[in-house]
């Protein structure tokens, strides 16, 4: 079935610079490139240490060695994109040269944080697949400008550290992994073997179980696309898939085609379901709380599927967005949109034609904001209601909440959270994910803030949070959107386990967009077991960036941000406390926010049932 080329040095040709050069939609991105790579070109390449090496067992930090791993891939992609956008400017190809020779002679490929694994096998994890993929991709996009001899040490080192292994010590771990692993690793050696492969039978036999690879992780995806994981890990597990499937399709004239699937389409529109105003998204579990898009990859799945929003070109990721510096997407976001250029520019003028009026008077960041419509969408694999509303003002309004359960992958403990945002900034927000280290992924996890339920805005009942497992999930009552309200119901006191005493709770969220802006009200049921002797505390707890404030009046608090946020309750029944919290952010930064906890004051009783209504103000 291999029929075709899925790349090629001269599948470029003059007519692709030329077209890349003349596209005033790009030029912004081409900037960044030549910029970042005439940073680069005065820096000397960086060292990565045996001390660097060894702080993550020691320490368990794995940042030092990872900010090192990663710039290192930032110069690779840059002097190579640069040597395909400008060829004939010669430093470029030099330094081109020294990256790819530097990283050859790496001791290895994988981080340390991942070196773990069966002493048995020779370890590949997502790096050291990612890195093969790279090199034999460039190796094959720069062809003869590259010497002999770089070629044929790329070829010993991909061999070495991916063919062989994968071939004779496998199968590895990932390769039956419902998540972005699968993908990543499966997808980035498949590719790298179309790449530099010339055996056929070898090339088959890594082909097959490639494919089997990306089976398993479609079966991590339920029917409605979502990714459990958050929308970064859509964009890179489901970007790899798309990497591997475009390669195939072009290598077997489209006998594999791994976009022939409904679920794929699904899985395709995640992203135009997670962005709440601008940039700005649902960023439930592991995923931060703002991201760029990925214009090539976007582009293509646009036209595999043209239910697939095409977004507007002031969204895409910045060159330097991608902190981990993955030379896939990063050469895709000029060959796949380059392609689609004219038409993303034409969506552009449209869009921008379209919000004119509305964005009159506003800043940039609150027009980007209205660049995604009005929606409303529940998954219901995931139990995820997501829903924008743009107002007449042109202001976006979102709120996002689920259920699902504490064994999700990238899981937090976080059965019954919810956020709401206004023109993409969060007032009650997702801490997303925090740094990542030893401890992240061992059995402290859920005491980080950012990953046990003491840091969502979900109750805690006496002293007990919500517990991990699977079986500590929500069952969902009512889920339901319309132009008018949008509506889920779960019940969660599974979550808490038997320590919380709970024979029910219940909680109803009502997103109601009837007036001029919507509002939002959530009402939770208490009801404690009949051996429980007299209830269990309750605390209703918050979390938001801004700092809350008092109202004018008892019985409201204030957040406050470019709009403002009340919260109305009853004052009789709960008191106010506002913590200010800090933590690591996921690249080792302290950030601070904000718990608005209400206690109950009538604690010990037996059945409790709350009412707090947000509403913003013009």
């Amino acid at each position: 079935m291999l029929n075709g080329e899925p790349l090629s040095e001269g599948q470029l040709g003059e007519a692709w610079h030329d077209k890349l050069r003349q596209s005033e939609v790009q030029r912004p991105l081409v900037e960044e490139i030549r910029a970042e790579a005439q940073r680069q070109l005065v820096s000397e390449e960086p060292e990565l240490s045996e001390s660097l090496f060894r702080m993550y067992g020691e320490t368990g930090e794995r940042l030092p060695y990872e900010r090192v791993y990663f710039q290192k891939r930032r110069r690779l992609n840059s002097f190579a994109l640069m040597s395909l956008i400008e060829p004939e400017e010669a430093p470029y190809l030099e330094a081109l040269q020294a990256a790819l020779w530097s990283i050859c002679e790496e001791r290895t490929w994988c981080l340390p944080a991942h070196l773990g694994g069966a002493e048995q096998q020779t370890p590949i994890d997502l790096f050291a697949a990612e890195t093969g993929f790279a090199l034999s991709e460039i190796s094959v996009l720069l062809g003869s400008r590259l010497p002999e001899e770089l070629h044929l040490r790329i070829r010993e080192e991909v061999e070495k550290r991916l063919f062989q292994p994968f071939l004779t010590e496998g199968p590895y771990f990932w390769e039956n992994a419902e998540h972005n692993w699968a993908a990543v690793c499966a997808g980035s050696i498949g590719a790298a073997a179309l790449h530099l492969m010339d055996d056929r039978e070898r090339l088959e036999a890594v082909l097959s179980r490639v494919l089997a690879a990306m089976d398993c992780f479609l079966d991590g995806y339920g029917e409605d696309g979502a990714c459990a994981e958050g929308y970064s890990y859509w964009q890179y597990g489901f970007g790899f898939y798309v990497y591997i499937a475009q390669l195939l399709k072009a290598a077997t004239d489209g006998a594999i085609d791994l976009f022939r699937s409904a679920k794929v389409q699904e899985i395709a529109m995640f992203q135009q379901k997670c962005f709440t105003g601008g940039r700005s998204i649902v960023n439930f579990s592991d995923a931060p709380s703002e991201s760029g898009i990925f214009m090539g990859l976007s582009s293509y799945l646009h036209q595999e599927f043209p239910a697939v929003a095409l977004p507007h070109a002031s969204l895409r990721d910045s060159y330097t967005g991608d902190h981990c510096a993955r030379w896939a997407p990063a050469v895709r976001n000029l060959l796949w949109w380059a392609e689609s250029a004219n038409a993303t520019a034409t969506a552009t003028r449209t869009t921008a034609a379209t919000n004119s009026e509305s964005a009159e008077g506003r800043s940039d960041s609150e027009s980007a904001a209205a660049l995604w419509p009005t929606e409303s969408f529940y998954l219901e694999n995931v139990q995820w209601l997501l829903s924008r509303y743009v107002a007449t003002d042109g202001a976006t309004y979102s709120f996002a909440a689920k259920g699902g359960h504490n064994a999700e992958p990238h899981n937090h403990n976080d059965v019954g959270q919810f956020v709401m945002h206004a023109d993409g900034e969060a007032y009650l927000a997702d801490l997303g994910s925090g740094e990542y280290t030893a401890d992240y992924f061992g059995p402290q996890r859920y005491t980080i803030w950012c990953n046990g339920s003491h840091g969502h805005s979900v109750p805690i009942i006496g002293s007990a949070r919500q517990r991990e497992g699977a079986d500590a999930r929500a069952v969902v009552v009512q889920a339901a959107t319309s132009a008018e309200l949008d509506v889920l119901e779960l019940e969660m006191q599974a979550a808490y386990g038997e320590e919380a005493g709970l024979a029910l709770l219940g909680r109803r969220f009502e997103w109601n967009k009837k007036g001029a802006l919507p509002v939002l009200t959530i009402r939770n049921r208490y009801r404690f077991r009949e051996e429980v002797v007299g209830g269990r505390e309750i605390i209703e707890r918050f979390v938001a960036w801004q700092m809350p404030e008092a109202g004018e009046a008892g019985g409201v608090v204030v957040l406050q941000g470019r709009k403002r946020l009340t919260i109305a309750f009853d004052a009789k029944q709960w008191r106010q406390v506002v913590t200010q919290r800090s933590d690591m952010d996921h690249f080792g930064r302290e950030r601070q926010w904000y718990t608005l906890d209400f206690h109950h004051l009538e604690a010990g009783t037996a059945a409790v049932d709350s009412e707090f209504v947000f509403r913003f103000e013009p």
